[in-house]
């Protein structure tokens, strides 16, 4: 099964993408570039890193609303994707939260416990730190200014590591000058969510079974993230990626042998 879907959800409508024809589920939330460009029509190229997984399971990634209003937070969010999984008969299921999708999903687990078998935060924080903090009002002063072009630049260098850096480094101006969104309104919301963001208080609520995937030298949450939800969350499981990023879900050739390792075991 592919299928490129749209639920509704409230007054408007989500964008979504699901593959693979086995019985257990997996729900995918990806990070604060959903604000620029949705899943709408990439089933294929997003079903690309899950093809060795979809005999065994049904992968269903999701977007934002396509409606936000102004205040939008991440336990909005969070309610709207529950709402919209429900609405699409997806019961218990696995969660991957990457980046701020962790941040949605951290807020899931804690609201609606009963739906998450299975918690994997990947390149997440529990609250806006300072690095995030800075990473994040630094990208919407030049979404403010439409500068698309210093956005992909400095987001690629806050997520990848150096040796890939190095390799790849020129073609984000080529990359920002084909895909520049039409408007920011979806990023600025997405990233006010981020800047009001803190479920440090509430992570001892989380009780099913948690991996939590980072890298040593995440300029975009910092590295003390990582721990903190793996030392506030009983039980949880902690891989680092040594030498890699916030962007070990692209350049960790096991991330997803894990991600399904986990949730198989």
């Amino acid at each position: 099964m592919y299928k490129n879907g749209c639920v509704p959800v409230g007054d408007t409508d989500m964008y979504y993408v699901a593959f693979g024809k086995g019985k257990k589920k997996l729900v995918v939330l990806p990070g604060l570039s959903d604000g620029l460009a949705t899943v709408k029509g990439k089933v294929l190229l997003l079903s690309a890193p899950y093809q060795r997984y979809l005999k065994d399971y049904t992968v269903y990634m999701f977007s934002r609303k396509n409606d936000m209003q102004e205040g939008y937070s991440m336990e909005d969010m969070a309610d709207d994707q529950v709402l919209a999984m429900k609405t699409l008969g997806i019961g218990r299921a696995s969660v991957l939260g990457v980046s701020q999708g962790g941040m949605i999903a951290q807020c899931i687990a804690i609201r609606y416990p009963n739906l998450v078998e299975k918690l994997i935060l990947a390149v997440t924080a529990p609250n806006a730190n300072e690095v995030a903090r800075d990473a994040v009002s630094g990208w919407m002063e030049m979404a403010g200014r439409g500068d698309y072009k210093s956005l992909m630049v400095d987001t690629a260098e806050k997520m990848y590591s150096e040796r890939y850096l190095s390799k790849n480094r020129k073609i984000f101006p080529m990359i920002a000058a084909f895909t520049k969104p039409k408007d920011y309104h979806r990023f600025l919301i997405n990233a006010n969510a981020i800047l009001g963001f803190d479920a440090r208080e509430e992570l001892d609520r989380i009780t099913c079974p948690t991996y939590i995937i980072a890298g040593s030298d995440d300029k975009t949450v910092g590295n003390d993230a990582s721990h903190i939800l793996n030392e506030s969350i009983e039980g949880s499981r902690l891989y680092i990626y040594s030498g890699l990023g916030h962007g070990v879900f692209e350049e960790a050739k096991d991330f997803y042998d894990k991600v399904f390792a986990f949730c198989n075991g």
